[in-house]
């Protein structure tokens, strides 16, 4: 009788990596199932049968059909861009849901604190900025105004509250060729913007003709609104006249 040999099988580096990527796709594809991405899951698990040893084999026994090694790695290349394709949706997909209301809790925290620091600020700086920016306005007003409108400003005062002229009066002496001879535009500056109260310079010229010259109060009158005398209008001089024995 002749003895039947069992041929030995070898190991090549060729199954042992077979084996190993085998088992790892066949542990990630059930994790992948549980952790609830079943697509990738799947995926892995498809990939692990064309590369374990057994399934291939009986495969082969029942269907006759066999994998050449060129075609598993394709079927392994495919099986890594399915892989990922999923991957990146179900993590796109998880992102999206969960982004938008840690975004909006944080808008809504950020817009709060924002509104607090606004209030705080606005109650213990508004009446600084408000008087900053009023000191601002009158420099830059004091810087832009011309030498020359200052110097008509300061006559018409001394005029005004010193001289006791009427508005005409001191604008007059402003512009007069035998007076100041300042420009009309400096002149009418001055007048606009001169402190004085008319009426009361009236009723002291007034008072000064009673009892310096002891003119009449139709006298007094005439001369307060007279174009060649003090120049009043017909209200001040008749304010004066009322108050003159005041």
């Amino acid at each position: 009788m002749s003895e039947q040999t069992t041929p030995s099988k070898k190991i090549t580096v060729g199954l042992i990596l077979s084996w190993m990527f085998g088992v790892f796709f066949v542990l990630g594809g059930f994790s992948g199932i549980v952790s609830g991405e079943p697509i990738p899951g799947l995926v892995m698990l498809i990939m692990a049968a064309v590369l374990l040893p057994p399934v291939t084999k009986l495969v082969d026994q029942k269907w006759k059909f066999h994998l050449s090694k060129g075609m598993k790695i394709v079927v392994i290349i495919i099986g890594f861009i399915i892989f990922g394709t999923t991957v990146d949706t179900s993590n796109v997909s998880t992102t999206q849901q969960n982004e938008p209301p840690k975004k909006e809790q944080q808008a809504t925290q950020n817009e709060n604190v924002v509104n607090e620091t606004t209030t705080t600020k606005q109650v213990n700086e508004e009446q600084p900025k408000t008087e900053t920016k009023k000191q601002a306005v009158n420099e830059e007003k004091t810087e832009t105004i011309p030498a020359e409108y200052k110097s008509a400003l300061n006559k018409a005062t001394m005029y005004a509250n010193t001289m006791h002229m009427s508005k005409q009066g001191v604008y007059d002496q402003l512009v007069s060729e035998y007076g100041e001879k300042f420009s009309t535009a400096a002149a009418q500056y001055a007048i606009d913007n001169v402190q004085a109260d008319w009426n009361a310079n009236a009723l002291a010229k007034a008072k000064t003709y009673q009892d310096t010259m002891n003119m009449s109060p139709a006298a007094i009158h005439d001369q307060l609104t007279s174009e060649y005398g003090e120049k009043f209008t017909q209200a001040e001089a008749d304010y004066a006249i009322q108050h003159l024995n005041d």
